[in-house]
């Protein structure tokens, strides 16, 4: 039983090892994620951030409520609504941490809607998705590498949540650039 037992343990963690060499991170790639989830679970605590996640998730703003993915795919960076998620609390918080490394970055709602961004995300809604759902389970999420469709960029993007006293009420994700990382 004791062989099993260890033999057990080491196919797990091969398994995982083997996992991540596949999803393109190494443990030193790795390592350096795990600090910028430190630096994003602060963001996600600034009263900026859960204030503006707090009131949306008293009500939608009318000018919001009427997007779903159809409509929110086809405006344009110059439409008031994507501005005003840009030019928000919470949209100039996010733009005021751009950098080399931070690539994207958007905030959600409890329902998945956005609160605010960085730059207009693919999605309106990551609701059912597990960068979203994880976190308002009070998980951290993280995605494979990847090019994000809506900045170019290679990336990967993690995910934590909004907490108000301690309970989930909203997500950050952020896209951390593999260039910007490995600079």
């Amino acid at each position: 039983m004791r062989n099993f037992t260890t033999f057990g343990i080491f196919a797990v963690a091969f398994g995982l090892l083997a996992g991540a060499a596949r999803a393109g991170v190494s443990p030193a790639l790795q390592a350096k994620l795990d600090v910028q989830y430190s630096v994003i679970e602060k963001w996600a605590a600034d009263p900026v951030i859960v204030a503006a996640v707090r009131a949306q998730n008293s009500a939608l703003p009318a000018a919001l409520a009427q997007l779903n993915q159809d409509t929110w795919t086809e405006l344009n960076l110059l439409d008031p609504r994507v501005r005003g998620l840009m030019n928000n609390p919470a949209g100039l918080f996010l733009r005021g941490k751009r950098s080399d490394v931070y690539s994207e970055a958007f905030v959600s709602a409890a329902d998945g809607t956005k609160v605010g961004f960085m730059a207009k995300p693919t999605n309106w809604s990551h609701h059912g998705k597990p960068k979203h759902d994880l976190p308002m389970q009070g998980q951290r999420w993280q995605g494979a590498v990847e090019v994000d469709a809506s900045t170019g960029v290679q990336q990967i993007q993690i995910s934590v949540p909004v907490l108000d006293e301690g309970h989930p009420i909203g997500s950050l994700v952020v896209g951390l650039s593999l260039r910007g990382l490995v600079q």
